[in-house]
């Protein structure tokens, strides 16, 4: 999809890859393909957004392949919510954040699965691993989404950074098995806003000659940032479209609404000119599972904290990291919130660290009230070869080090059920 302006098409067909210049054709010249993608800027336009398609829903479908046509949910019990749903299910009115209860009444015949992070972690690396063949401009922003800036890799790969995009989706396709969504544009704001316009298997751009056209009818919530309180406030300035940001004068503008103001004024000009960083560092790592029933017995607590402790683990390998603090989060029967932080030293980012530290939070908390949700995580990010630096007074330690080594190493050659804790059983 192409949102055009004046001038002469330029033509990408997404399956043979040619390019060429014509009016408007409905299929390739070169394969008769009706995958095509036409916009007159196509040729000169190098910052990409790719987002994947129903990534954790897409992932079961390709490993299953019985489940192709059917409306499959990626989530938690009836009290958990959805972490995101095939294309199948949206159809029956089913979001991603949905509590489950709510999802299961929309769509009572979706075949629910519960999340498999380090199964999805290792197709996120694959498909990242690719990323980077195609640019070493990578900006990551979590495990199924990322910026790409191809400016200069016209002469590496021989084609215009709109045929190498196509080409990497063709790779992901065949040797993955996945598919994502790509946005093409002149700035990262309108990549984004790019991706989301096609999906899925989409392809769209937004030029320097069509972006003010576009984005006046849009509502303020597209501008990043703009969340329903921050819209309502605009909304009692008459501000409801990004056109009626334009119309501020943007000194009172940005005094009425400070640095935000300044930023949503630009944004609404089209005006981002944030560049592409590559592994921008992440905040944090975490995993939280919320129960269908309220629990405090330790020894249930314990197995969840455990397999809750092996998720962060294996997101933390996978993105090279580990973490100074270990934080534990809990929330009562009655929705409040509780959170414990634990210093580590050396960092880690083994499982049977995480979990050792969380348990030590997780008991003085046992005797109040029951839980409705728990979740771990690692904060104070460093990379990961600053993590887990033998000391040889903790021989306990080091054996525990030692053997989810091995076990790793095991699950990297046969799979993640290849091996298992019998605390996690």
């Amino acid at each position: 999809m192409a949102l055009a302006g004046a001038g002469l098409m330029t033509v990408l067909c997404r399956d043979c890859l040619a390019i060429d210049d014509a009016d408007e054709p409905q299929r390739c010249k070169s394969c008769k393909s009706p995958r095509i993608v036409r916009h007159p800027e196509l040729a000169a336009l190098s910052i990409a957004h790719i987002d994947c398609d129903a990534f954790y829903a897409t992932i079961e479908k390709r490993d299953n392949p019985s489940l192709a046509d059917k409306p499959v949910i990626v989530g938690g019990g009836k009290r958990g919510v959805v972490s995101t749903c095939c294309y199948v299910a949206r159809t029956f009115g089913v979001k991603s954040a949905m509590p489950m209860f709510k999802a299961l009444k929309a769509c009572p015949h979706a075949v629910v699965i519960r999340p498999d992070m380090a199964k999805y972690v290792a197709v996120g690396r694959q498909v990242r691993e690719l990323m980077l063949e195609t640019t070493p401009l990578v900006e990551p922003l979590s495990l199924d989404e990322a910026f790409l800036d191809l400016t200069g890799t016209e002469r590496l790969h021989k084609m215009k950074p709109a045929q190498t995009l196509a080409r990497l989706a063709k790779r992901v396709e065949g040797e993955i098995g996945i598919t994502f969504s790509i946005g093409l544009s002149f700035n990262k704001f309108l990549a984004k806003v790019a991706s989301d316009i096609d999906k899925p298997r989409g392809f769209a751009i937004v030029g320097r000659a069509d972006a003010m056209d576009f984005l006046a009818p849009r509502p303020v919530t597209l501008l990043p940032g703009v969340g329903k309180a921050f819209a309502a406030s605009l909304a009692r300035e008459g501000i409801f479209k990004i056109a009626d940001i334009r119309r501020q004068n943007v000194k009172a503008f940005s005094a009425r609404f400070g640095s935000s103001g300044l930023w949503l004024w630009r944004l609404a000009h089209a005006d981002d000119t944030r560049e592409i960083e590559p592994r921008l560092p992440a905040k944090g790592i975490s995993a939280e599972t919320t129960f269908d029933r309220d629990l405090s017995d330790e020894a249930q607590l314990s197995r969840i904290l455990w397999t809750l402790s092996e998720k962060v683990s294996a997101r933390a390998k996978a993105a090279e990291l580990g973490g100074r603090t270990v934080q534990l989060k809990l929330k009562t029967s009655v929705f409040k919130i509780i959170t414990r932080r634990h210093a580590l030293h050396p960092p880690t980012q083994l499982a049977h660290r995480i979990f050792e530290a969380g348990l030590s939070l997780l008991k003085p908390e046992l005797t109040g009230p029951r839980f409705r949700l728990i979740g771990i995580g690692l904060a104070d990010l460093v990379p990961s070869e600053r993590c887990d630096e033998t000391d040889m007074f903790d021989k306990k330690g080091a054996r525990g080090d030692a053997a989810e080594r091995a076990m790793d190493r095991v699950r990297e050659k046969f799979g993640r059920a290849a091996i298992r804790k019998g605390r996690a059983l």
